[in-house]
């Protein structure tokens, strides 16, 4: 009789802890296998209540969540179903007794908190929109790819950007996340005020964000829009005149109108920073050539020189690299070629007109293709643009 007893015990720890394993990916087989865990029955329950469910399956559905939360009174996913279920009949009330009670069991349950958002939305109520948002983004690992779309496309309303910023000030694990990807997806001008507004409330924004907002600007063909943004955060920036001179600005990550290396083809180019030196340091392999480096320019009408020295540059003069103006609509407005570095000490100099229809305009350090077996390689540790007097 003992071994019978032992021996039946044992059948049913094994079947119930094989049940709750499957509990996710074989829910109805768990159910079966231990009908009497009310985790597992509130999982088949959540299964059953959907939004276009049948009837007979809602019915279903409410059934078992009442049986689950008999056999486990913290089965929270019983709680919201029914919760879920009396929302599908119109019962408000009943709803949001149930939710509360199934938050109260726990903040990590998803649909709790999605239920909640939705209410309080129909409330009117933004900061209980921002704290349920708060909570399932700190408890919930799909939270981010639901709630941050939604999110993203709110912060146009200042209603919603005030209570961000309230929530984003406490240091939200998910805020930096948050702001990389409203800075791709989020309206820019939205973006951009509650970028702002974090500054003035002493919260760092940091260049990938503002670098991402600018670049969208750009294209969306506001590149005008791009460099008023730019030069809040770049408050030396001159249209004028490009920047970073000697290569030495300390960006994580450039926007258009900082130097952008471009590494095609094969070429490398890196910008190389110590302190307060800098360098721009290319190599071509031979017969490829293209651009190497970039910033893009806003520069007024006008005659402008371009001055700067490179280092290590030895090559025929057909086949030398050369800087280029080019105007937005892809005219060429100039060239300005670099002799061997051995020559006038590495200086090298040269004029660009820039005309009225041009507003925007790309400046680029560009490689010839060499027959040269070694291919092209040199450096450029300064070079500035600037109007002509």
């Amino acid at each position: 009789m003992l071994a019978l007893i032992a021996a039946a015990l044992g059948y049913v720890s094994v079947a119930y802890t094989l049940g709750y394993s499957l509990r996710t990916s074989a829910t109805e087989r768990g159910h079966r296998l231990a009908p009497a865990d009310g985790r597992i029955t509130a999982l088949m329950a959540q299964r059953l209540a959907k939004i276009d469910a049948r009837a007979a399956d809602q019915h279903l559905a409410d059934r078992l969540a009442r049986a689950a939360l008999l056999q486990d009174p913290t089965a929270v996913v019983a709680a919201s179903t029914l919760g879920l279920n009396a929302q599908l009949a119109g019962d408000t009330k009943s709803a949001r007794r149930l939710f509360s009670y199934a938050e109260k069991l726990s903040r990590r349950e998803f649909q709790t908190e999605i239920w909640a958002i939705e209410d309080a939305v129909g409330r009117g109520d933004v900061p209980g929109v921002l704290h349920h948002y708060d909570v399932a983004l700190r408890t919930s690992r799909s939270a981010p790819d639901v709630l941050f779309p939604i999110l993203s496309s709110a912060i146009s309303d200042s209603d919603i950007r005030s209570a961000l910023l309230k929530t984003l000030t406490n240091g939200p694990a998910w805020g930096p996340s948050f702001v990389n990807y409203a800075s791709a997806n989020a309206e820019s001008d939205a973006a951009i005020r509650l970028f702002q507004s974090m500054t003035r409330a002493g919260l760092a924004v940091t260049d990938e964000p503002r670098a991402r907002v600018v670049s969208a600007m750009i294209l969306q063909g506001r590149a005008r829009s791009a460099w008023a943004y730019y030069t809040t955060f770049r408050t030396n920036a001159d249209p004028r005149i490009s920047r970073d001179a000697r290569f030495n600005a300390d960006v994580k990550l450039p926007t258009p109108f900082d130097w952008v290396a471009i590494n095609d083809d094969g070429m490398s180019a890196s910008i190389q920073r110590n302190g307060n030196a800098g360098i721009f340091d290319f190599a071509a392999p031979p017969s490829v050539g293209g651009a190497l480096l970039r910033q893009m320019q806003v520069l007024p009408p006008g005659e402008y020189r371009l001055a700067g020295h490179s280092i290590g540059i030895d090559q025929d003069v057909a086949v030398r690299p050369y800087w280029l103006l080019n105007c937005s609509d892809g005219r060429e407005l100039g060239r300005v070629n670099i002799p061997n570095s051995i020559q006038a000490k590495g200086m090298f100099e040269g004029r660009f007109t820039v005309s009225a229809d041009c507003p925007v305009q790309s400046l680029m350090l560009v490689a010839r293709p060499t027959d040269n077996v070694v291919g092209l390689s040199g450096q450029i540790d300064w070079v500035r643009l600037e109007p002509l007097r």
